[in-house]
């Protein structure tokens, strides 16, 4: 796998973010790039300026963790940008097809087995569903496939968030703060494509959107990471209204490369409420909801 291109413009784009004085150095004058020269990346990692020039060129093939670890204590990488860099290194040697378990096939090719979606259908009181590291939303509860209706209306959708997120305009009001659930989702995506190097569909997804939307491609170039285990979110039905919603994500560990994420409302809101309302909505409702034809 021949990852030079993402190795080089990861690593440059890290290099931009950092200024002299976050570095500890002196601003000085005469700068024609931002951030950190790579003469001043390799001294602080204590290397040869064409060392960390090789590395930078996207040769990441053979470097030791030692060498990693220093470039990511200088370029300051945070927890999901230093897994990064170890997975396109991994990638870079060749070692990441062989040592990692097989990650999840096309989203046809796999089926939830019944205790998965006994746990799913255990859960009642927020939406709760399983997706992969290409956001293709593949087993939910009822109250997730009740909350997500917009992006099951749409058959374009293919049931997969980042498309819904930069292909549908109904995104725009189910996203109140469209922008940071723009900026999560190719997080997420670059990040699996760290991980998972080899995945057509992936590629594929990347090439549509990319093709399709600017407000992805202008992120998916910025090459930000990041973990999305936790947090808190704004949504806004069209059947209950906005409700604010705490979410955590779990990995399966019986199913490398899928992630269990659960909502839940803080106890006693208008969110639990809303919730609620849509829990007795879903129950009157047939199982596959109404299809409306999406625009681009």
């Amino acid at each position: 796998m021949d990852n030079r291109d993402e190795v080089r413009e990861f690593l440059t784009s890290r290099r931009a973010k950092i200024s002299p004085e976050r570095a500890g150095l002196p601003a000085g004058s005469r700068r024609r790039v931002p951030g950190l020269r790579r003469s001043e990346v390799a001294a602080l990692a204590d290397m040869s300026v064409e060392y960390y020039a090789k590395l930078e060129r996207g040769n990441l093939a053979g470097v030791s963790p030692a060498v990693l670890e220093a470039v990511a204590r200088v370029l300051q990488l945070d927890d999901a940008e230093r897994a990064h860099l170890l997975n396109l290194a991994q990638a870079a040697d060749g070692t990441d097809a062989l040592t990692r378990p097989r990650r999840r096939r096309a989203k046809e090719g796999w089926k939830v087995h019944r205790s998965l979606q006994w746990t799913l259908d255990a859960i009642t009181a927020g939406p709760a569903f399983v997706r992969n590291g290409r956001m293709d939303v593949l087993a939910t509860n009822r109250l997730a496939r009740a909350f997500y209706r917009d992006l099951y209306a749409a058959p374009g959708n293919q049931a997969n968030l980042a498309r819904f997120q930069f292909l549908d305009p109904a995104s725009r009001r189910f996203y109140p703060d469209w922008d940071r659930f723009a900026d999560v989702a190719v997080a997420i995506l670059r990040t699996e494509a760290g991980r998972n190097p080899y995945d057509k569909d992936l590629h594929d997804l990347v090439g549509e959107l990319s093709t399709r939307s600017e407000e992805f491609r202008t992120r998916w170039g910025a090459h930000d990471v990041r973990h999305h285990g936790t947090g808190t979110k704004r949504f806004h039905h069209e059947i209950v209204g906005e409700v604010t919603l705490a979410f955590e994500g779990l990995e399966l560990a019986a199913e490398p490369g899928l992630t269990l994420t659960i909502y839940a409302a803080e106890p006693g809101s208008t969110s639990e409420e809303g919730l609620r309302l849509l829990a007795s909505w879903a129950a009157t409702q047939e199982t596959s909801p109404p299809v409306r034809p999406m625009t681009n």
